[in-house]
């Protein structure tokens, strides 16, 4: 299988997920704006949504979509432990986070990256980005280490691609004590530091 990525962007969420589950594939960086691949392919050819992640399986079948992308990774190592048994009451935990971050955090997000974005909605989309670390800061300081408990899983690589774009974004975690130590404890995995040099995100 082959996936694509851009430095830094949600697509590190399944690239964490390949290094952590063991899963040999391929990686290949795509140029966002000019919708090349490094090699020099078209894209949009392969995904017309023109976005990361990309993920062509061995079939040639194409997935889209990171929280879509993450379990069909998970699935292939079940024994990692990154996603729980499909039909689980905890795989719909799972899928609860995953559709949490996706729709309340990386939108928000979304919003922020975006240069067309008027400069009087910006600060709305902080306070909603606020609001939401400060939900998770709740939660966690509720249970385990990770957000299901004392299992790192695919909820996880992509929170912490959040952690990351807080950075970006001049975003303090200090502010969310718990977030900010989940985001240190995640950023400290062997694979995680892995990925983020392989993004060329880490020394």
């Amino acid at each position: 299988m082959k996936l694509y990525f851009a430095p830094g962007a949600c697509s590190l969420s399944p690239h964490i997920v390949v290094n952590e589950a063991g899963i040999k594939a391929d990686i290949e960086q795509v140029d966002l704006r000019a919708k090349k691949t490094k090699s020099g392919a078209d894209y949009t050819a392969i995904n017309p949504k023109g976005q990361v992640p990309t993920l062509v399986l061995d079939n040639g079948q194409v997935l889209t979509e990171g929280p879509a992308i993450v379990q069909y990774l998970a699935d292939q190592k079940p024994d990692s432990g990154l996603a729980p048994r499909n039909g689980t009451v905890e795989r719909y935990r799972l899928q609860e986070w995953l559709n949490f971050i996706t729709s309340e955090l990386h939108k928000s997000f979304g919003a922020l990256f975006q240069p067309t974005t008027p400069e009087d909605y910006k600060p709305i989309a902080r306070d909603n980005v606020a609001k939401r670390f400060a939900f998770v800061d709740q939660q966690l300081g509720r249970g385990g280490p990770y957000l299901m408990g004392n299992q790192f899983t695919v909820a996880d690589a992509y929170m912490y691609v959040m952690c990351t774009w807080a950075g970006f974004m001049k975003m303090d975690l200090a502010q969310w004590p718990n977030l900010k130590t989940y985001a240190a404890r995640v950023g400290e995995r062997p694979k995680v530091l892995e990925t983020m040099r392989e993004e060329g995100l880490a020394k």
